[in-house]
């Protein structure tokens, strides 16, 4: 076995650590957006309600998707994924959203923390290209590829 790697993956272990907290970095955010899209979810009113309502369900239910691929890579890179309520709060740049019931206030707020996991998952991007850790690349690949056309459409949405 060639030291300093992580063992059967090949991927340097100083570079991973450095990947591994970005990684719980974005767990939290996720963690937060999470739970913010199931309060927009229960908590919206007003003539959108059965779009949004049903929009909503689908944006939380990708999320739930994305933390647990999130934790699992983070254990895949040799690390322990954040698992607490508290951790999640004090790393997190999602702004926690209280009792929101309009639309497009909901909207704002998502738009805003897609920002947020954007900024994050192109470091990760940039970070596992860096050293060829080709299974982090693609899962950022594929979040940021989803978000973009996502924020687009919730512009469009709110024209």
């Amino acid at each position: 076995m060639i030291m300093n790697q992580i063992k059967n993956i090949g991927l340097p272990e100083k570079e991973t650590s450095i990947l591994g907290q970005k990684l719980n970095q974005l767990l939290a955010n996720y963690q937060v957006y999470y739970m913010n899209l199931r309060g927009y979810h229960w908590n919206i009113q007003g003539r959108k309600f059965f779009e949004l309502h049903l929009k909503f369900e689908e944006l939380y239910n990708d999320a739930l998707i994305k933390v647990d691929e999130l934790a699992e890579r983070v254990l895949t890179l040799g690390h322990t994924p954040t698992h607490t309520f508290q951790d999640y709060l004090n790393d997190t740049k999602v702004e926690v959203a209280h009792q929101v019931t309009d639309g497009d206030e909901a909207i704002q707020q998502i738009l805003k923390a897609l920002q947020e996991l954007l900024i994050i998952e192109r470091e990760i991007l940039q970070l596992s290209g860096d050293i060829d850790d080709e299974g982090t690349n693609s899962l950022m690949s594929d979040y940021i590829r989803e978000q973009e056309k996502l924020v687009w459409m919730l512009n469009a949405y709110m024209q």
